[in-house]
């Protein structure tokens, strides 16, 4: 456990002015340029502060502020989203959490979904306590999304529609394919409910997957949504594919060339 060492006043001063020109987050270039010195100099100064316990290095030359109150350096993060923003951007938050935050479900998810353009090594990260979950998209799949302020700091996350779909292409992102349909019939229900825009989005995400999923599902939840399903029924690309990519599939739905699991049979 680090705990707090002694500044003297131009350290102070420095710290200050850091903390004045950013919102949450640190890297080494902002300190530069707020401390107009060079990068070595700024990375040094960002280094020697963290092992006195001011800040707390979350990736290689980011660091975020010790809030004032803490008798140690060994923080939780304030707000997962902001550096999510920050560490991964282009990106936006996605999946459950993004589910969550819309209202689509009562669960409570403690990893935070980041749909990022990059391509990290590490997917599955812990920062500081938080854990997210990493999915790389292109930077042509980057719509259907809204922004939100946390703090000061803009937050990019997908719209109801968009959210649904994403899911619907990655049930594990959304906890598994019975979670995701549950998520589905709120969204339906609910006063974001936009079936026309399911159909748009899915066309551009260009997931074969996507309209088989879809309209089965629908003709579950939602039967009375027949021109929805018939639409649906049109778009279906050859091959079979899986209700969800992480169960075992016993039987075939030949209507939507989709495999699945035997609880899901039972119920065709």
């Amino acid at each position: 456990m680090e705990t707090l060492g002694g500044l003297g006043k131009i350290d102070r001063e420095r710290i200050a002015s850091i903390i004045r020109g950013t919102k949450g987050t640190i890297s080494v270039a902002e300190a530069a340029k707020i401390l107009e010195v060079s990068a070595t100099d700024a990375a040094k100064m960002l280094a020697r502060w963290t092992r006195k316990g001011w800040f707390a290095r979350i990736q290689r030359g980011f660091y975020i502020p010790v809030p004032l109150e803490s008798s140690t350096a060994d923080i939780s993060l304030e707000d997962p989203w902001v550096i999510a923003q920050r560490l991964f951007n282009p990106c936006y938050i996605g999946g459950w959490s993004a589910a969550e935050h819309w209202e689509l479900t009562e669960q409570i998810f403690r990893t935070t979904v980041v749909m990022t353009t990059q391509k990290p090594r590490n997917r599955s990260p812990k920062i500081k306590g938080s854990s997210f979950m990493l999915r790389t998209i292109s930077d042509t799949l980057l719509f259907g999304l809204k922004t939100i302020w946390r703090g000061q700091v803009k937050i990019s996350i997908s719209d109801p529609a968009r959210t649904i779909l994403d899911m619907l292409i990655d049930p594990g992102l959304g906890g598994g394919i019975r979670s995701v349909a549950d998520m589905m019939n709120t969204y339906i229900r609910s006063e974001n409910a936009d079936l026309g825009l399911l159909i748009t989005y899915a066309e551009r995400l260009g997931n074969g997957a996507v309209f088989k999923r879809l309209g089965f599902i629908l003709e579950k939840i939602a039967p009375a949504e027949t021109d929805l399903i018939e639409k649906c029924s049109t778009k279906l690309t050859s091959g079979n594919a899986k209700l969800d990519l992480q169960q075992s599939a016993d039987k075939l739905i030949t209507r939507w060339r989709l495999w699945v699991p035997k609880g899901w049979a039972k119920e065709s």
